[in-house]
């Protein structure tokens, strides 16, 4: 397998300050977290981080040899670019170790105006091909990507060859449908997006009903999006994977994908073979106790791959999404 060195960094979330601490406390290489605004992706009430939560937050990162990455990876729209601006200059007050980035305007600031702070290409930017990539370093000095869920293993190994950046791969947790950064479903009900505000089905509009014949239905901007048997637990409303009727299938069905995590636990050698830098866990909605134990496990999993020891990954299939789980692109595109 050649040398691991600087492979396999564990890149876990981060929601709150609590889970930051949890997550560095069970084995964390580095941490992904934002602002309470619309310059990251998971912009919901309740979650991220004050300028002072995070200035705290590096510090206490910092002393336990970890670290942490800022997420600037959404959108300006037209004449807000400054909420960007800020957060960036607060985060390098703060002593990030990156900024993750999208927008190639909020690339470009970054990039003149905080030159020693390292650029990381958010998923947002749907950066597949290695042109694209290229042209992100070339261009801001990005120093790595976050690779769209779309590629195989065999593709991944062919970009890690004819990029000058490190490459960083989800893992685990939500498995993204639509193409990452150009997803205008939920603005189409609710008109926020998640690439612009920050919010895929933002939680004000999201509702439950109880029917009479004892199903339970998820809804979103007053739709119903999905309904649940009385022993299934009600998931959350998300237009992708949410049920549809159709002239050929009246009953109702997945049009897209039914509620399914990503889980690439038994990938992960191959991974680390190919030379994928960094293991990302999608998550930063998610419990503190969720974060413990996704995140101890594949502490551990890495640890023991690294030593020629076989990893035990069974309880992970129990936090996946519906404990339904699937390897998506990684392993093949027959989901396509």
């Amino acid at each position: 397998m050649g040398s691991m060195k600087n492979i396999g960094e564990l890149v876990c979330p981060a929601g709150t300050p609590a889970a930051l601490r949890t997550a560095v406390d069970a084995g964390a290489d580095a941490v992904y977290c934002g602002f309470r605004n619309a310059t990251n992706a998971r912009n919901f009430p309740g979650l991220n981080f004050s300028p002072d939560e995070l200035k705290a937050a590096v510090f206490y990162a910092h002393e336990k040899g970890a670290k942490v990455l800022l997420a600037l990876n959404t959108y300006p729209a037209a004449g807000g670019v400054d909420l960007w601006r800020d957060a960036a200059a607060l985060g390098a007050n703060a002593g990030v170790d990156a900024l993750i980035v999208a927008d190639i305007g909020v690339a470009h600031y970054i990039a003149e105006k905080h030159p020693d702070i390292r650029l990381h290409l958010s998923v947002q930017a749907a950066a597949s091909s290695a042109e694209a990539i290229r042209y992100y370093c070339e261009h801001f000095g990005v120093k790595r990507v976050v690779l769209p869920r779309i590629l195989t293993i065999p593709e991944i190994r062919t970009i890690r060859k004819e990029i000058p950046c490190e490459i960083e791969t989800f893992i685990f947790g939500n498995h993204g449908l639509m193409v990452e950064g150009r997803c205008t479903l939920t603005n189409y009900l609710t008109g926020q997006s998640t690439n612009m505000d920050g919010v895929c089905s933002p939680a004000s509009q999201v509702t439950y009903q109880q029917e009479k014949d004892g199903r339970m239905s998820s809804c979103l901007g007053g739709f119903t999006i999905d309904w649940f048997e009385p022993n299934e637990k009600a998931g959350y409303p998300t237009i992708c994977k949410g049920r549809y009727t159709a002239p050929h299938r009246p009953e109702g069905y997945y049009a897209f994908e039914e509620p399914i995590g990503l889980n690439l636990s038994n990938l992960l050698g191959d991974l680390m073979e190919v030379g994928v830098h960094a293991f990302k866990i999608e998550g930063r909605q998610r419990s503190k106790s969720y974060v413990r134990s996704v995140v101890e496990t594949f502490r551990q999993a890495v640890d023991d791959i690294r030593a020629g020891i076989p990893p035990d990954l069974e309880k992970l299939s129990v936090l996946t999404e519906g404990q339904k789980q699937t390897q998506g692109a990684f392993q093949t595109k027959k989901w396509r």
